[in-house]
């Protein structure tokens, strides 16, 4: 297991091992730096633990879950691209993957569960559209790792698991009259209250390490970093977190110098980040999310509707770009539900997430447009699939709602 440091970005200094989400003294992140200069993987250890040389903590725990990288001959056909690698997360059992959720944020869930144990432990408060809820519902069924999820009213129905909760309270579901911005308000009522801990999103230095492993996974399979790298985000904790794995890998020395260019996609109408990154550092709420609310109703994949992105803050997604080069692609429904479909044509009918099917559209319209070519060296971050495969195979457990609040209520736990 690797040995680190936590080190603040704005200010250079470093800080205690403990569950830390910032730097009392300076704003933007906190970024991890590990002792192991060169990467080893040891696939001795369970699903994406074989990466723990660059995971920020000291345990495991029994799983599966781990992104596959792997080249679809059918899709590479299909869009022309005879160097498009597919990094995949998510259920599908003909790709060696096994991923229960179907979803990317299991790889966020599972080193911070982790990561909490090792720091005191607590109740872990999670805000979330959907994905990142179930993935930590199964951590709490599996494990018996007690947390509360805060998800929009319209979001319930994404809380799953494939467990049969051991401690069935351990999970409680607190889902809120309005959106995803209301349910991190409350989420953050509930953190001020002794015992109960933020999970901290783009902060948590283990989400975005865990999440950095798609990096990783396509590197050491394809023996070297793609030149171009795609992700379709909400937050733009992703696209972070790649550029994070980037630099890692370019100091380990054998897998290239050059970090990937990112490529991240939002959903139109929603698309502050997009706005944003045409213009200036700043996100400014006016231009960039005229009405918001409206604009979140119309989107197909809704876990990419984070209204305060960690865009402007050091070390934050501007700064990512800046230090990669890409671009950002604003993408509609129609044009992910093709792609959507393109892709579940190509790999034995195999359905996306929806901000999946937005990632390969933005990629699709890189290619058509030049900004990318053809015959460059392509990962496509498939953040999540397989969901009928997962209901087929394993069976879900819906998870109860405990309680349904006003965004400006305080819960009673």
């Amino acid at each position: 297991m690797g040995d680190y440091v936590l080190r603040c970005i704005a200010g250079g200094e470093t800080l205690p091992e403990q569950y830390t989400l910032s730097c009392s003294e300076h704003a933007g992140l906190i970024r991890t730096e590990y002792a192991a200069r060169q990467l080893t993987v040891r696939p001795e250890l369970p699903g994406i633990f074989r990466y723990s040389d660059w995971l920020p903590v000291h345990g495991t725990l029994p799983t599966r879950s781990r992104p596959v990288t792997f080249q679809s001959r059918e899709l590479c056909r299909e869009l022309g691209l005879p160097n498009l690698w597919v990094t995949f997360t998510g259920y599908y059992p003909e790709r060696e993957c096994f991923v229960p959720t179907g979803s990317f944020k299991e790889l966020e869930a599972l080193p911070t569960t982790v990561r909490l144990a090792e720091n005191g432990g607590g109740t872990l408060v999670v805000a979330s559209a959907g994905n990142t809820g179930r993935a930590f519902a199964q951590m709490a069924a599996e494990f018996g790792t007690p947390v509360i999820i805060v998800v929009p009213e319209s979001s319930a129905n994404s809380l799953w698991t494939v467990t049969d909760p051991k401690v069935p309270e351990a999970v409680k579901l607190i889902t809120v009259r309005g959106d995803y911005a209301d349910a991190i308000a409350v989420a953050n009522r509930i953190t001020e209250r002794p015992g109960y801990v933020p999970e901290g999103g783009a902060k948590n230095v283990a989400r975005r390490d865990g999440m950095g492993t798609v990096m990783l996974d396509a590197a050491v399979t394809i023996g070297r970093m793609p030149d171009h790298y795609f992700q379709a985000v909400g937050s733009g904790t992703g696209g972070i977190a790649a550029w994070e794995a980037a630099m890692r890998l370019s100091a380990d020395g054998r897998f290239g110098c050059d970090v990937p260019r990112l490529h991240l996609a939002q959903n139109l109408p929603f698309v502050p980040m997009v706005n944003a990154w045409k213009e200036r550092r700043a996100l400014l709420l006016e231009r960039d999310m005229p009405d918001a609310a409206g604009a979140i109703s119309q989107v197909s994949a809704p876990v990419l509707t984070n209204r305060a992105p960690p865009y402007s803050m050091p070390g934050g997604v501007f700064d990512a770009m800046m230090y990669c080069g890409g671009d950002m692609y604003a993408v509609s429904n129609a044009d992910a539900a093709e792609a959507g479909r393109i892709f579940s044509d190509a790999e034995n009918g195999i359905d996306l997430d929806p901000a999946a099917a937005v990632a390969t559209a933005a990629l699709i319209s890189a290619v058509a447009s030049g900004a990318v070519d053809s015959q460059d060296t392509i990962t496509l971050n498939i953040t999540g699939g397989g969901y009928a495969r997962v209901r087929e195979d394993l069976g879900i457990f819906p998870v109860p709602v405990t309680m349904t609040v006003d965004a400006d209520e305080v819960p009673e736990i």
